[in-house]
């Protein structure tokens, strides 16, 4: 593995026997830090916004099935 700063970029090559699933999970949770650095959300706030997307889910999902009760 190499890491070089260029300018306002960090470059990291892997070899090519490199898993690519292996590099693309490192991907996705760097990403992630990159999204939330500078988020002010709580964990209370985190909460209330999955409560708030889940809310009528399985009516919509059971809707969309053709499942009736």
């Amino acid at each position: 593995m190499i890491v070089e700063r260029l300018n306002d970029e960090i470059l990291v090559r892997f070899a090519t026997g490199t898993k690519i699933a292996k590099i693309q999970t490192i991907l996705d949770y760097l990403r992630y830090e990159e999204l939330t650095s500078k988020s002010t959300a709580t964990e209370e706030d985190v909460d209330k916004l999955v409560k708030l997307a889940k809310k009528g889910r399985w009516e919509r999902t059971k809707k969309e099935l053709g499942i009736n009760d």
